[in-house]
């Protein structure tokens, strides 16, 4: 290796270096006997720090970038270690909402009184009771901004954006399947109520669906038996706007901030992400939750919350009607791992677990209905009572 070219992998080395410490970028070069003089000094490092300093907790650095390349300088592939599969995504039966900001729903509260008439005599009059509830929904929305001359490095923008924009759908997959078990509405105004405050309490009006598995503490987990459709349970969107998750590439804009190296502008590939959703309970009647599974006695298959096909069984007859609807049961992988280990004594005493042939894929059923991964279903909920 000639010496211009061992100057140049010293130089490279340190504008890698620079971002964590200037000073060190500046001893790398002066190790070089042929490096100019000017080279060696730590303020002149400062400068070139610009490029892989952070100028904020957003914006991705030169370091960043660097670690993103396969040895043959393309963008790596990325192994996605924080990816999950949260099925209740694709399960959610998405309508137009009937508000711009929600959906109102309309609910029969109360049945008229009929009488058996003799002849002659009269019956009095009298009407049925409705009452309207308004769900709301929420914005979920984010912003990637990366500095223009960053992504051209290489000449593997479009590749070096889909690597970015990647992380933003599994970010915003993972929190959408959150607030739909968690979400609550009256805590944080700006997101929607999800399932787990609307079945809370097994003395509530809604409490025959709550199944309670008999674990205690705060290692405890459900499951959850939802029976999708257009008049029970389902998605929104706010009226005459798109649904599901939108992205839309904004191109080159001008960036305007008050930090970085002495600039407050530098042009950036913009990408927008939002997603407007919200969950509509119509019939309280077509979600049951299985709740208080104990984690740590599942696992020990001790106690009666170990038996999951006994709860499951219960959860299914509360259903009204399964006919009416698309039921489908939710659980974590601890929950399917032990139910994948219950399956074969399960079949064995003639019980409901099966596995079956769902577009094209070997499914767990459980009587016909398919059991599915949602990994946003904590292992640290308080016990229900």
């Amino acid at each position: 290796m000639t010496s211009f070219l061992r100057y140049v992998l010293f130089t490279v080395v340190a504008i890698f270096v620079v971002a964590v410490e200037p000073a060190s970028a500046a001893a790398i070069v002066h190790t070089h006997p042929h490096a100019p003089s000017w080279l060696t000094k730590p303020e002149v490092w400062l400068g070139v720090g610009a490029l892989g300093a952070t100028i904020n907790s957003t914006a991705l650095t030169l370091l960043e970038w660097g670690k993103r390349l396969d040895p043959n300088g393309s963008i790596a592939i990325i192994t996605e270690m924080l990816s999950q599969m949260n099925e209740v995504l694709d399960d959610l039966l998405l309508v137009e909402g009937n508000l711009p900001t929600g959906h109102r729903t309309t609910v029969r509260t109360g049945l008229p009184s009929v009488f058996w008439r003799l002849l002659n005599q009269g019956v009095s009059p009298s009407k049925s009771t409705t009452v309207q509830i308004d769900e709301g929904l929420g914005m979920l929305e984010a912003w990637s901004e990366v500095d223009k001359d960053l992504a051209d490095l290489n000449g593997n923008t479009n590749a070096f954006r889909l690597s970015e924009a990647t992380a933003f759908l599994e970010a915003m997959n993972q929190e959408v399947a959150q607030t739909m078990i968690y979400g609550n509405a009256g805590l944080a105004s700006e997101e929607f109520s999800g399932l787990s405050v609307r079945y809370s309490s097994s003395t509530a009006g809604n409490g025959s669906n709550v199944v309670k598995g008999g674990g205690a503490g705060s290692d405890n987990t459900s499951m959850w038996l939802v029976g999708w459709g257009a008049n029970t349970v389902h998605g929104i969107f706010p009226k005459g706007s798109k649904a599901g998750l939108i992205h839309e590439d904004r191109g080159e804009q001008i960036i305007m901030g008050a930090t970085g190296l002495g600039a407050t502008r530098f042009v950036a590939l913009v990408d927008h992400f939002q997603w407007k959703v919200g969950l509509v309970v119509r019939d309280w009647r077509y979600a049951v939750r299985i709740c208080n599974i104990d984690v740590s006695d599942l696992i020990a298959n001790a106690g009666a919350q170990a038996v999951l096909p006994t709860l499951m069984s219960k959860a299914y007859h509360r259903i009204p009607n399964l006919g009416g609807c698309r039921p489908v049961f939710y659980a974590n992988r601890t929950v399917r791992e032990f139910l994948d280990i219950q399956e074969r004594a399960d079949v064995k005493s003639g019980g409901g677990l099966t596995y079956e042939n769902i577009d094209g894929r070997k499914v767990l059923t459980f009587r016909g209905i398919p059991i599915r991964t949602v990994d946003q279903i904590l292992e640290t909920e308080a016990t229900v009572a």
